[in-house]
């Protein structure tokens, strides 16, 4: 493995050193796409509102989505499910790591040649990715095979990938390279901002993912093999980057019905939780703001991508998507902070698009999930939605919602198998904050 000597920091001058480029395409060119894939973000306990840059250049010039899906509250799952456009149960993926799941999982299946980059290549799109791509994917299978698709890359990988300042990346077909000391968001925005320049360069239609970890948990790794489902780890609350530890000192979870309630809901297992203590509640509310925090240099990223694509002259061709793999909760329910489950906190997730023909500053109710992003996309880019596809493309332009409106189905398929993680120092022992692997 290769040890990066240079630390990264980021520099929100950047944009002015760099020379505007005039995009050779004409206005009825195929457009350009930007997809932020973010990690454990809440819509219901209201952090896109701690995110003053997704409000500004998203939420107020685009398209909100209140009831929009995820249909399994699990990364690796939720992913596949998203890039192939077909539910986990045809995927076949169902779990973080193997058997079920991971990686390797996503390649058995034969769907390393068949997802959205690959089909995008052949249709004449660029593609890049930098961040996150699936669990499983480690510096010990990251070239077995290379994830096929991308005309550039750049993945974290396990089982550094949720270490906020010990992350490991492994760019197209180089070897692994450490970044230890540096802060992983701020390394991530180093990566876009170059996958960006060097999209516009090439003067083709490109898509590009930006896949940061926040406001996934802290977790450390203790020996094992990043694949071993028999493993031990450390999970904590993420680690926010110098500049913002001061911020949200005040800011509680939002109390809603649902929080701590006084009498037990849900079924089974949930039934029977205790009321949660003040040191617990206590505990959350500091580990709601450890998320917010980590969610700043996301924010920033995202206005630094608008500055560009405004500065690189390409702002009106290019839609931009913002999402998450699943949601999360604290404290609902009596739960402590984790996803997994099938409540609204867990599986209602953040979606905003931006981009032509999309009216801004508006909001839908009607319900999408994301076995509909890649017919969407599909749909944007001139592709015919293929036959397998379990979703359907999301009609984005005001006269075809309000039809979307009246004959759009108002059901999603929300499932669930095998893993389930309770994180912080109340989901094991009280005071603990390693575990294992356990399956429900």
């Amino acid at each position: 493995m290769v040890i990066a000597g240079v630390a990264l920091a980021r520099d929100r001058s950047s944009r002015d050193t760099q020379f505007p480029l005039t995009s050779s395409k004409s206005e009825n060119s195929r457009p350009n796409i930007i997809f932020f894939l973010t990690d454990d973000q809440d819509v219901h306990l209201d952090s896109l509102s701690y995110q003053p840059f997704v409000q500004k250049h998203l939420i107020n010039e685009g398209l909100a989505f209140q009831r929009h899906f995820c249909t399994v509250a699990l990364c690796c799952p939720s992913r596949v499910n998203l890039w192939t456009g077909k539910a986990a149960h045809n995927t076949n993926v169902t779990d973080l790591t193997p058997p079920y799941g991971g990686y390797p999982k996503f390649v058995s299946q034969g769907l390393n040649e068949q997802y959205l980059p690959v089909w995008l290549q052949d249709t004449g799109y660029n593609t890049y990715y930098t961040g996150k791509l699936f669990n499983a994917h480690t510096v010990e299978n990251h070239n077995a095979p290379y994830p096929a698709g991308f005309t550039g890359s750049d993945f974290l990988l396990d089982p550094y990938t949720y270490e906020y300042l010990n992350s490991t990346w492994q760019r197209n077909r180089d070897p692994p390279v450490s970044h230890e000391g540096q802060y992983t968001t701020d390394v991530l925005a180093h990566k876009a901002k170059g996958f960006l320049d060097d999209a516009v360069k090439a003067g083709e239609p490109f898509f590009l993912t930006i896949a940061p970890i926040a406001p996934h948990s802290n977790v450390e790794v203790i020996g094992n093999s990043p694949m071993d489902p028999r493993g031990s780890f450390r999970v904590t609350p993420p680690i926010s980057a110098e500049r913002h530890k001061h911020l949200f000192t005040e800011v509680n979870i939002p109390r809603t019905d649902h929080f701590n309630p006084e009498k037990p809901s849900g079924v089974n297992w949930v039934h029977r939780l205790p009321r949660q203590s003040d040191a617990q509640v206590e505990y959350n509310d500091e580990f709601y703001r450890s998320r917010l925090r980590a969610l700043q240099p996301v924010d920033e990223l995202v206005d630094d991508v608008f500055g560009l694509l405004d500065d690189y002259g390409i702002l009106d061709n290019t839609y931009v998507f913002y999402t998450s793999d699943n949601g999360y909760h604290i404290g609902q329910h009596r739960l402590p902070p984790g996803k997994e489950c099938g409540y609204e906190e867990d599986v209602n997730i953040p979606l905003i698009i931006r981009g032509p023909g999309i009216p801004r500053g508006s909001a839908t109710d009607q319900v999408t999930s994301h076995t509909d992003l890649v017919p969407t996309i599909f749909d944007l880019v001139g592709l015919n939605v293929k036959d397998d596809f379990d979703g359907a493309a999301i009609k984005l332009n005001e006269d075809a919602m309000q039809e979307s409106q009246r004959t759009r189905q108002e059901h999603v398929n929300i499932e669930y198998w095998g893993f389930a993680l309770a994180e912080g120092r109340y989901g094991f022992k009280e005071g603990e904050v390693e575990g294992k692997f356990s399956t429900v």
